[in-house]
């Protein structure tokens, strides 16, 4: 899905209150974090997941791996937080026009 800069920035203003409703564990990235997150973005559409990672490299690579199996958009990462948005059926969230 492809969003205008419009959208990003109308998403990076919701996501901005919210509280990550995932966090990745010591185990790193697995089946059932990936199952969680899903979960997660299919209820809420917009989310955040914690990354806790030093490695700029790892944490890059993890973040490319959630947003490929969740097929979500990535709207943003600052510092250990990534934010997701992947639209449900029921269209909770009311993006602006382009």
């Amino acid at each position: 899905m492809t969003l205008s800069n419009k959208q990003k920035q109308h998403l990076k203003g919701l996501a901005h209150s919210l509280k990550p409703v995932v966090q990745l564990g010591g185990n790193g990235l697995t089946e059932g974090v990936l199952a969680e997150i899903e979960s997660a973005i299919n209820f809420h559409e917009l989310i955040k997941v914690k990354i806790p990672t030093d490695d700029k490299e790892e944490k890059s690579l993890i973040m490319d791996a959630i947003v490929r199996e969740t097929q979500a958009t990535k709207i943003q990462s600052i510092g250990h937080t990534l934010i997701l948005f992947k639209p449900s059926d029921e269209k909770k969230i009311e993006l602006p026009r382009r």
